[in-house]
């Protein structure tokens, strides 16, 4: 390909010095696992977030399954949240015995319809977890009011910085779960995740759940898990945190070249709620013809992703929900006709002026 949809190479050539050091420090410190550096990006990553605590976990999934089993998520419970996103969304809440439930979602912002999600709240309800996408984030003063007292967990596995009314992804619900997989606006180069909130209880009892269960040394208080945030990957994480703002500058730099140039052109460009400040994670269009679209884009050297080809509600190892064709129909046309541009703190000019060229030669062959 002569455009790659992303490449962290150029971040690393530029940071390479810092990282390598930070990672040797970690091996020659003597201490692999929940250490200083652990603790010290933590406390980080929730100042950022504007809030009082941090727990890392080994994943944005389990991130996500922590919290839920933090507010007793369990068997015979049922989870709200949405179809197109990422699977490890649904798969969290599984693994924690509850079911999830979907709402549709917006047709020009693909977030979470508050509109139509008093109508899936039950008896059985035990969290509303809806879905920052893309960048951005979901409308939390209604969906909050909606849910009143049950807990609101966001999924901030897209928007490190994203920013509502001024307040931060992550500080506007009970909790807020992150992933640093390696693609993230904030990305590690493995995995890692963590949770953030103000609640000391709570995140009390993430850091127990975290690591077995154990209230002290050899001592498990409940059952638990194995699911912690690496001192490497911290390290890196915190070498990497102190040039965030600069890259979302960037992404934003790079999201408004892109309407400008694509302004006027039949495809569905992406659209900021109000009240939201994008930190673009991707830079989403749609259009009737993907297929036929990505083909000609494909034979121009141009690469692009299709994040969520299917509804998670259609999904072979989701059919036990119940759902079927036509019963999100929103989320399944986003699914049919969306699709991600090149976007990344190091794509060149040159790059994306190759991706915007292709486009419409693309679009005017169909």
């Amino acid at each position: 390909m002569s455009v790659r949809f992303w490449d962290y190479r150029s971040e690393y050539s530029r940071l390479r010095d810092d990282i390598l050091k930070a990672v040797d420090d970690v091996f020659g410190s003597g201490w692999l696992i929940l250490g200083e550096r652990v603790s010290a990006f933590e406390t980080a990553w929730a100042e950022y977030c504007g809030l009082n605590h941090g727990v890392g976990a080994n994943s944005g999934t389990d991130a996500l399954f922590l919290a839920l089993k933090a507010f007793g998520v369990g068997p015979g419970g049922e989870v709200i949240t949405v179809a197109n996103t990422a699977i490890p969304t649904v798969s969290a809440i599984e693994s924690t015995g509850a079911r999830a439930r979907f709402v549709d979602t917006d047709p020009d912002t693909f977030l979470m319809d508050p509109a139509k999600l008093e109508a899936v709240i039950g008896p059985q309800t035990r969290c509303i977890l809806p879905v920052h996408l893309y960048g951005q984030c979901a409308d939390m003063n209604v969906i909050n009011a909606i849910a009143k007292d049950i807990p609101v967990l966001e999924d901030c596995a897209q928007s490190h910085g994203a920013t509502q009314k001024g307040r931060p992804a992550g500080s506007m619900g009970a909790a807020g779960a992150f992933s640093f997989y390696p693609t993230k606006v904030l990305g590690a180069y493995g995995d890692a995740g963590m949770v953030v909130c103000d609640d000391t209880e709570l995140a009390d009892k993430i850091r127990r759940l975290r690591a077995y269960g154990i209230c002290d040394t050899q001592n498990a208080a409940k059952h638990g898990y194995n699911s912690r945030l690496d001192e490497v990957q911290a390290a890196i994480l915190s070498v990497k945190l102190a040039h965030l703002e600069d890259w979302i500058t960037e992404r934003r730099r790079l999201a408004a070249v892109y309407s400008e140039r694509l302004a006027g052109l039949p495809l569905g460009l992406p659209v900021v709620a109000d009240g939201n400040e994008h930190v673009y994670y991707a830079y989403v269009v749609r259009h009737p013809e993907r297929a036929r679209l990505i083909e000609n884009l494909d034979a121009e050297g141009i690469q692009v992703n299709i994040s969520y080809p299917h509804s998670i509600s259609m999904m072979k190892g989701y059919r036990h929900l119940g759902y079927g064709e036509g019963d999100l129909p929103e989320t399944e046309r986003a699914c049919r006709e969306v699709f991600s541009l090149p976007l990344y703190p190091g794509l060149t000019p040159e790059d994306q002026d190759a991706v915007c060229s292709a486009l419409e030669k693309a679009l005017d062959q169909i």
